[in-house]
Parts: structure tokens; sequence; C-alpha cells
């Protein structure tokens, strides 16, 4: 006859203490969530707060704003839709808006020299670290102080007209109805390429080494490896530097304050600077509120209009 055997367990298993494990249910895994999120929503309110503050808060308070008549006296008047009809019936606007579009058109030179400085300073070469420093010190430098630089720089006596004067360039550039937009154009490239250079330099760390160096194998020269490598993986940084650049285009305010303030003859007259004028110089808050609500809603519009395109590409 067959003796019964023992079950033999080990001494460090829940078995063996008389201890039974089971796995929590769905309840219990619910309120563990619930804590989790409600933890991390306690440290996420005071930011939210400040935005909801600062942020949120004006800008809510800035589209409700436009639809009034508000002086510096007070008075409130409801405008409806009026504000918006003088705005879009007024050729200063439209001038405005003009030269707005074409501070948004040069973002692609921009970024295009972020791109060719940040190849040029991928590989680690002698010096590299140095011109790093050096095409990332204008996006650190105050935008006041370069533009007091380029103001003497674009001058008469500057030497840029000195260096342009034997092909008869010797008038101020910022004098000159067509070229105050270049000189404008320039500075404000100088002074952002840096901050692209440094994001494009960051996303190429993550490009795959062997694949450039099978292509290098394979007989392809460097457009190629560029253009089917290197480009492809640059695809969302270059979405992120497009949408900055572009609203950084379309709030320009100090440089033109500084250079120009708006002229001559209101060559340089921006969007935002127009909302400055009529907001802080003749106090019409609902006016420059409209102006603000549109330079909103056209950052907005050329944000998705760039989404889409670079999804389809």
């Amino acid at each position: 006859m067959q003796r019964p055997t023992a079950r033999v367990t080990e001494p460090n298993q829940p078995e063996s203490r008389g201890i039974r494990t089971r796995p929590l249910s769905m309840v219990a895994r619910r309120i563990v969530r619930r804590r989790e999120a409600m933890i991390g929503f306690l440290f996420v309110l005071p930011a939210f707060l400040l935005f909801l503050v600062f942020r949120f808060g004006p800008a809510i308070a800035g589209v409700g704003l436009s639809l009034f008549d508000y002086d510096i006296s007070g008075t409130l008047a409801w405008k409806g839709l009026a504000n918006f009809q003088r705005m879009f019936a007024d050729p200063v606007f439209w001038q405005s808006l003009r030269i707005t579009v074409i501070f948004a058109v040069c973002v692609p030179l921009s970024i295009a020299l972020s791109v060719f400085t940040a190849l040029t300073v991928r590989r680690g070469f002698r010096g590299s670290r140095f011109f790093r420093s050096v095409f990332f010190l204008p996006v650190i430098t105050s935008l006041v102080l370069v533009s007091s630089i380029f103001i003497w720089i674009f001058s008469s006596n500057g030497p840029l007209s000195t260096l342009l004067a034997p092909f008869g360039l010797t008038d101020s550039w910022l004098s000159s109805q067509v070229l105050v937009i270049p000189a404008l154009v320039i500075v404000l490239v100088w002074a952002r390429f840096g901050f692209g250079m440094l994001i494009v330099l960051a996303a190429l760390q993550d490009v795959p080494r062997e694949l450039e160096e099978a292509a290098l194998v394979d007989g392809a020269n460097a457009w190629q490896r560029f253009g089917y490598i290197v480009l492809p993986h640059l695809k969302p940084t270059l979405f992120f530097l497009v949408v900055i650049e572009t609203t950084t285009a379309f709030q320009i305010f100090d440089l033109i304050f500084v250079m120009t303030q708006g002229g001559p003859s209101r060559g340089s007259y921006s969007l935002v600077y127009m909302l400055y004028e009529q907001g802080f110089k003749y106090f019409n808050f609902g006016y420059a509120a409209a102006i603000g609500v549109t330079i909103f809603v056209m950052t907005i519009t050329v944000a998705l209009i760039q989404r889409r395109f670079f999804r389809e590409r």
C-alpha cells in the first residue's frame, strides 16, 4: 500500500506562513489610480493657478475687451464687432499685416542658417565648442543692446555704409523704406539662429551613425546623406522650430521699437507695434484688443497649416 506523501514548501513561500496573496480587485485599482492622480494634480496645481491667473485669464479678458470701447477714463461701452470692422477698414492695418507677413516669410532663412551651423559644428573638431558658444551668444544677449549696436552699423557713418560706398549705398538703411525691412530681418535672423542651432544640434545626436556610414560606403555624397538620412530624422524638430520662429516673427516688437519706431513712413510698422500705439499711445484699448485677437487667430491658423504640411510631407 502506497504511503501518502506530504507537500514540501519552501520556508519563504507565503503558503508556509499561512498567507494567501490575491491580486487587487478592480475597485482597489481604481482607488489607487485616483489617489495617484490626485497627488499629481496637487503638485501641478500651483503652476496651473499661475498660468490661469497671469496667462489664460488676461487672454480671455482681452477677447472680451475687443467687443467694448474702453479708454483711459474707465468708460466701458458695448461695441460688438465694431472694433473688428474698423480694423479691417483701416489701410494702416493692411500695411502692418503685410510687413508682419514679410517677417514670417523670412523664418525659413533663419532655420536654414540654424541647420547649416548645427551641421558645421556637429563633428568634434578643434575649437568646435568655442564656435558653438559664439553662435549661441546672440540668443542670450539683450535684444535692446543688439539693436543699439546695429543702429550704428546701419547708419550712414557706420561700417556697412563705408563698405558699400563703392556701390553707391551710403545712406542709412533704417531711413530707407526699401532697406529698412532687410535690415531688421538681418538683425532678427542674427539674434535667433543660435537658438535653432542648439535645438537641431540636440536632434542630430539621435541620428544613427550606422546609417550614415553605410550610405558613405555605398557612395552617397553629402547632399544625399543629408536628404535621405539626416533630414527625415529632423522633421519633428524642424516643425517645432517653424512654429516657434513664426510665432516670434508675428510678435516682433522690441526690435522695431528701438531701431525704427515703425518708420520711416511706417515702413516697418508691424501689427504688434500698431497694437502698442493704439493701446498705450492713443488709449484705444478696445481697438488694441481687437488687433491682439487677430494676431492670436493668425498665429494659430498658421501653426495648424504648418502642422498639416509637415504631416503630409
